[in-house]
């Protein structure tokens, strides 16, 4: 399963991003959206697409927080990343950083893709791949754009 992983749109998303994701399985959105037309591209590619709220979104038909299974992980999707990972989770995916992330914490793997329409504190704009087989360790790629 490859998903494609997204955050911190702040109401710019790249024109050419829906084209690069288009293959993907699902799409996932880390919140800051703050603006929920900026998903029309990405809703029209027709695929699964999950949205947490993030601290600069009004729309209270997203949830906080997503706990989802995939190929054998449990994964929280979050906008403001725990201190610490939650229990019976494997893997975190947060967005409101900006700055991309991979790292282990207590035997949880955090990820953050950056931020794709305001990057900040010196890291381009970015997003990722999250690529899950069951019983493979999980791939992450950050996609510099």
């Amino acid at each position: 399963m490859r998903i494609a992983v997204i955050s911190d749109t702040h109401n710019r998303l790249p024109l050419h991003l829906p084209r690069e994701i288009a293959g993907a399985d699902e799409i996932w959105h880390l919140g800051d959206v703050t603006d929920e037309g900026t998903l029309g591209p990405l809703r029209a590619l027709g695929l699964p697409l999950h949205i947490v709220r993030g601290n600069g979104d009004w729309c209270t038909d997203w949830p906080w927080v997503a706990d989802l299974e995939r190929e054998g992980f449990r994964l929280r999707l979050i906008h403001i990343p725990p201190l610490m990972p939650p229990p019976g989770t494997d893997i975190v995916i947060h967005g409101h950083t900006h700055i991309p992330r991979n790292e282990r914490i207590c035997g949880t793997r955090f990820f953050c893709p950056g931020s794709v329409g305001k990057p900040s504190h010196g890291s381009p704009a970015s997003y990722a791949w999250l690529e899950l087989l069951k019983d493979r360790p999980p791939k992450w790629e950050v996609v510099k754009i």
